[in-house]
């Protein structure tokens, strides 16, 4: 029996290892990658644009691909109407792109007709499968374990030959709030491939639909595609950040934007939206907004600032009160940092204060002290500037950093 291969924690964390490459930037990763849908509702169409561009090393939509050939087995398709569709969307198309639509059975040879094509093409990126049905046996086993299985096989062949294996596979018609539940069979399926993608459109007329993306090595996404001219086109792209952020209530960033350089502001709900401009009838939910969203509405107010402002730097250099009053007047920086008011002399320079935080000073005595009586009015001395310490402070020599 083969002993386990294992390696230790601090070797781990400072040897380098390669991070999992991407055949599409960003989107599809090498290894095993399931793309769902339900019937006729343009997969085809859209892992065909997905096959012309990697095999040519043009972008898909925003994002780079990586170039090599490319095997598609249309397993339920015709070369007559391969060319149809090429016909469709190209006029010039690679000689490294390889079509099949035949193939043997994942329990018959399979893997090994796949091995024998990357003898034949060696930088080979991509191989799609279209569909998963098609090249799996029935089976009365248990039904996880048959999906996990077929998938596993897919998997350990893409990830010994580093390329992306993408497996068109359908959804149920059954409703749930997760819509990689709707991916039809076990979690087997799911559970074992690298990225799950799930194209969903609200009604089968309509030319819009939601792409969600979820995997190991890539982040939740939701890209919202059209289909114009028997294309799938980019209409947006949304981060699981976004997501999130366009969750909350826009009211509460004008909440936001009206405490600032306020400390404190008291009233009911009702008189908080009429300060703001706002309709009285949001008074009966901004309590419970403001309640759930209070922590994600200030990061969200600060990722919005970023992304309002592309290429805009924020530099934020630590020095004392008076280095940030001069530094500032002198335009050696456009805000100063400060922990006290402004002098008479700042403000008729220009300066104007505005208050984002209140800090704290902690005294912290050394045990060796022979004092045990400290109180603020005998330290306030020590660190105000304006008060003059005497000797009757203190009846013992005090060294303060």
């Amino acid at each position: 029996m083969q002993q386990l291969q294992t390696v230790d924690a601090d070797t781990l964390l400072y040897k380098p290892i390669e991070k999992p490459s991407f055949v599409v930037d960003g989107l599809i990763p090498t290894g095993l990658s399931l793309f769902c849908g339900s019937q006729k509702i343009g997969k085809s169409w859209l892992m065909l644009k997905l096959c012309l561009c990697v095999s040519q090393g043009i972008p898909l939509w925003d994002m780079q691909t990586l170039e090599g050939d490319v095997l598609y087995l249309c397993l339920e398709d015709t070369f007559c109407r391969i060319q149809d569709r090429l016909f469709r969307l190209t006029d010039e198309a690679s000689g490294r792109l390889h079509f099949a639509v035949a193939s043997s059975k994942l329990s018959d040879g399979l893997i090994v007709q796949l091995e024998d094509y990357l003898k034949a093409y060696p930088d080979s990126r991509l191989v799609v499968i279209n569909t998963l049905q098609k090249i799996r046996t029935a089976s009365k086993d248990n039904a996880y374990a048959n999906d996990y299985g077929d998938i596993s096989l897919l998997k350990d062949f893409a990830d010994r030959h580093f390329l992306s294996v993408v497996v068109v596979h359908h959804i149920r018609k059954q409703n749930d709030s997760d819509v990689f539940n709707k991916v039809s069979g076990t979690t087997g399926l799911t559970g074992s491939a690298d990225a799950t993608f799930v194209l969903e459109k609200e009604s089968r007329a309509s030319d819009t639909a939601k792409l969600f993306v979820t995997g190991r090595d890539t982040p939740y996404q939701e890209l919202t595609l059209r289909f114009r001219d028997c294309s799938w086109e980019l209409v947006k792209r949304q981060t699981q950040e976004q997501l999130a952020a366009a969750e909350i209530p826009p009211v509460l960033f004008r909440v936001v934007s009206f405490m600032q350089g306020r400390q404190v502001w008291s009233g009911t709900a009702t008189e908080l939206l009429e300060v703001m401009g706002k309709s009285g009838e949001l008074s009966t939910v901004i309590t419970k907004w403001l309640n759930e969203y209070r922590g994600r509405s200030k990061s969200r107010n600060r990722g919005a600032s970023l992304e309002r402002n592309p290429g805009v730097t924020i530099e934020i250099q630590q020095s004392d009160s008076s280095t940030g009053m001069s530094d500032t007047i002198d335009g050696t920086c456009d805000i100063g940092m400060a922990s006290r008011e402004l002098k008479d002399s700042e403000i008729e320079k220009g300066l104007t204060a505005t208050i984002i935080a209140m800090d704290g000073i902690t005294v912290i005595v050394n045990n060796d002290c022979p004092i045990n009586n400290f109180t603020i009015c005998i330290l306030f001395p020590c660190f105000c500037p304006y008060q003059q310490v005497t000797r009757e402070s203190f009846s013992y020599s005090v060294f303060i950093a």
